[in-house]
């Protein structure tokens, strides 16, 4: 300011007073209170996003440690089976030697035939058991699986959801942020949907 009260502005200071107060340079670009809005909004989506990503993580690794559970189960069913088979094998011949053999010793070879039979349904009980669980496990790891996709598709909304923030935030255009806040509304719903198993 001079001395006779002559005042002379800088080329921004009349923009800079006017944003401050709310004027025409605020609202040409979209607002202060706008870019505020999104950034918070933002960061809160970024952040839900990462326990999304985290409990999508979480139900991949679960999915892969079921699945690989039900193929040990599966193989010592198999295991089971084969030796089923071979206490079957071992009867067959006992009953085909105590046919042939003379009375005095059909006794014994029946006993065995008994033996087989008594320890093939033992074994069956077992084999039957671990079939059930083979099958529990494959059984968790798909509802897992179909979790982790869940939680995926709400990590992705998510992200579309920031980058049109980003978007809105250089554009100024007020549809754009009303598109991040509805994908992130899907996001979240898809977010809601994987933590209730559905």
């Amino acid at each position: 300011m001079s001395e006779g009260g002559f005042h002379v502005h800088g080329p921004h200071d009349h923009e800079l007073e006017h944003a401050a107060q709310g004027g025409h340079g605020a609202h040409e670009n979209g607002g202060g209170g706008m870019i505020a809005q999104i950034a918070v909004i933002t960061a809160i989506i970024a952040t839900v996003g990462a326990i999304f990503s985290y409990m999508g993580g979480a139900t991949q690794a679960n999915a892969g440690l079921y699945k690989n559970n039900a193929s040990i189960k599966k193989t010592e069913a198999a295991n089971q089976w084969a030796f089923y088979q071979a206490k079957s094998t071992k009867q067959s011949l006992a009953e085909f030697a105590r046919d042939l053999a003379p009375e005095d010793k059909k006794a014994g070879y029946q006993g065995r035939v008994d033996r087989y039979d008594k320890e093939k349904s033992e074994i069956k009980v077992v084999a039957e058991k671990l079939e059930s669980e083979a099958t529990a496990w494959d059984k968790s790891s798909d509802e897992q699986m179909h979790q982790h996709h869940r939680w995926a598709q709400a990590t992705t909304v998510l992200q579309v959801s920031i980058a049109l923030a980003a978007i809105a935030l250089l554009t100024r255009k007020k549809w754009l942020e009303y598109g991040m806040f509805a994908l992130a509304g899907v996001g979240l719903a898809l977010g809601a949907l994987a933590w209730l198993h559905i």
